[in-house]
């Protein structure tokens, strides 16, 4: 009987296969010219031209981070990286120095957006942050040096706020709430009555004391500066926000008929906005 070798198995020719081909392909890769290989420069270059501007958004009083959801989805639809900050309310100077720590952390250049109160916020604080490109006011207060929330608001008739507003003391200070059976009036009259009534319930009181603090010099003569003006606003009056954005030389838009609450009612206009601000800054 004739003896017949077993076959190679097919584990082991593969593996002849693989000591041959992986080597040659080493061989390959190493034997590039270093012109046909991306330089980290060029790269890099590219990369940073398509950088787009970190926008953060600042809620006012009254309200909280969710008041953007609108804008938010849209702006990050284009492809905009946006942080919604958590105004604590409790002060200008604290709520300035937050605002500050939460800036410091992001890189790049950067739209600061503020609603309402969180106006007079960016303003107090966009000044030492040399990446912070350009300002937008979104029915907001842009008050001058020595300016209060409290006097711009009584310097011009018709708003509804003061009378509407609820007082509760906490440890250390008053808080403002707005009344829940006025609030939708005043604050949000073209948003639908379930939403209202839920952003009632929910609203973020603000420390009376914040509302009272004079601003100190204010980031709108040095940064360039965009203005919503809501054209029914009842909390802060039309006629003291058009004022504002013309001392601060802003680009400035009217939505009429717009409540205070116009990012949550009208959330296409507040994101137009801030992408022209966004664009003029590249």
């Amino acid at each position: 009987m004739t003896d017949i070798a077993p076959a190679p198995s097919r584990g082991r020719a593969l593996w002849r296969r693989r000591s041959v081909v992986i080597p040659a392909l080493v061989a390959a890769l190493v034997a590039i010219p270093a012109s046909s290989q991306a330089t980290p420069s060029t790269s890099g270059a590219a990369a940073a031209h398509t950088v787009k501007p970190t926008i953060v958004l600042v809620h006012g009083a009254f309200a909280d981070s969710s008041s953007w959801d609108g804008v938010v989805a849209r702006l990050e639809h284009e492809g905009y990286p946006v942080v919604g900050v958590a105004n604590p309310l409790r002060g200008l100077d604290g709520d300035s120095a937050y605002l500050s720590s939460v800036l410091d952390t992001i890189p790049g250049p950067v739209v600061l957006v503020g609603h309402s109160y969180g106006g007079a916020v960016i303003t107090d604080t966009a000044a030492d942050h040399a990446n912070v490109k350009a300002l937008v006011y979104v029915a907001a207060f842009a008050p001058d040096q020595g300016e209060s929330a409290l006097e711009i608001t009584g310097g011009h008739p018709g708003s509804q706020l003061p009378s509407a507003l609820v007082v509760r003391t906490f440890p250390g200070g008053q808080d403002a709430y707005i009344d829940p059976a006025s609030f939708q009036k005043v604050f949000a009259a073209d948003v639908p009555s379930r939403e209202a009534r839920l952003m009632a319930a929910a609203q973020r009181p603000v420390a009376l004391a914040a509302l009272g603090a004079p601003s100190s010099a204010p980031a709108w003569r040095t940064i360039p500066s965009w203005y919503l003006v809501a054209g029914a606003d009842r909390a802060i009056p039309p006629a003291a926000e058009k004022a504002m954005a013309q001392r601060a030389h802003a680009r400035t838009v009217t939505v009429p008929g717009a409540s205070h609450a116009v990012a949550v009612s009208h959330p296409r206009a507040v994101a137009d906005l801030v992408e022209a601000a966004a664009r003029a800054t590249t």
